[in-house]
């Protein structure tokens, strides 16, 4: 796991608690929004208490874990196991009894940012709201979100980033709608799109960018939005999700150059965004459903590229 990932997400009480007792880390990354994502894999019989954390976490098991126990108020309560989701606010400590293997998928949300979230999308005094302190529940909107959105991505990939930082601003959004006391107002629904400058504005930044990575935040920030509303606003402007019309835009960058012959793939991976020609070979198949040699070929009229 590279060092500035982890350093990334050392402000994290729970984070700092897993490393410092040695737990594996498969991977972890820090969205542009401040959210620290961490997925863990633990095998073992050992008693865990995270003492006070700075931040909320949501945590999915993943796979395994029915043989974990949370100790409160005099009692063990059971009932983990995969698909099972735990939330544990900031300032709550939490005592675990951990036997057996477990995958752990852990968002961790900073309370600035969940501060500044209930201000930006419900106009709530964050004072007012608190997130409930639940274990062992299920929820099939979180399970699907965090299995399909975050766990097929590669963190490390910058033309991920963007699809990172959506899906983090659509958890966070969920779990303020549905799962804090203060009952805040429900979002507002999108009262119309970008204006067209704002539109082309954005469209222009995306277009002479598409070599880097692109984030929720700085494509709002060339809107002059938050992101929650930028990103409801823009869908409603274009039809497509901000992540789904910027894949969309490296594919079709990528098959214009792919026509024009002149680069290689590795070359022509590394200017529409992706860090290599495996994740640009995996994402245009599945946006084409050709590879980019079967897509050459078929340019040149070649049979055998279907």
């Amino acid at each position: 796991m590279p060092t500035d990932q982890v350093n990334a997400l050392g402000n994290f009480t729970i984070f700092n608690h897993l490393r410092e007792h040695g737990v594996p880390l498969r991977s972890s990354a820090s969205l542009e929004s401040g959210i620290g994502i961490a997925l863990w894999q633990r095998n073992e019989t050992v008693f865990t208490r995270y003492e006070v954390p700075g931040h909320h976490t949501l945590s999915l098991y993943v796979d395994g874990g029915a043989g974990i126990r949370r100790r409160m108020a005099g009692q063990q309560l059971a009932g983990g196991g995969a698909g099972t989701l735990c939330l544990m606010p900031a300032g709550v400590s939490t005592d675990w009894d951990v036997a057996g293997e477990v995958s752990l998928l852990h968002l961790y949300v900073p309370l600035q940012v969940f501060e500044r979230a209930a201000l930006e999308i419900f106009d709530q005094d964050p004072d007012r709201l608190t997130l409930r302190d639940l274990t062992f529940f299920r929820d099939g909107y979180l399970d699907n979100a965090l299995r399909s959105t975050l766990l097929p991505l590669d963190w490390r990939e910058p033309a991920d980033r963007l699809t990172l930082s959506y899906a983090g601003q659509m958890l966070l959004t969920y779990l303020l709608a549905r799962y804090t006391d203060g009952r805040p107002m429900r979002a507002g629904a999108a009262r119309g799109g970008l204006t067209p400058l704002s539109l082309r504005r954005v469209c222009d930044y995306i277009s002479a960018h598409l070599d880097q990575p692109l984030s929720l935040d700085r494509l709002a920030a060339e809107a002059s939005l938050s992101p929650y509303h930028f990103a409801r606003q823009f869908k409603h402007s274009t039809g497509e999700s901000p992540h789904g019309f910027v894949m969309r835009q490296r594919i079709e960058m990528a098959r214009r150059l792919l026509a024009d012959r002149r680069h290689g793939l590795a070359e022509i991976a590394l200017m529409c965004g992706f860090s290599g020609q495996s994740h640009f070979t995996e994402r245009f198949r599945r946006l084409t459903g050709l590879t980019p040699r079967q897509y050459v070929r078929a340019l040149r009229g070649e049979p055998g590229c279907a």
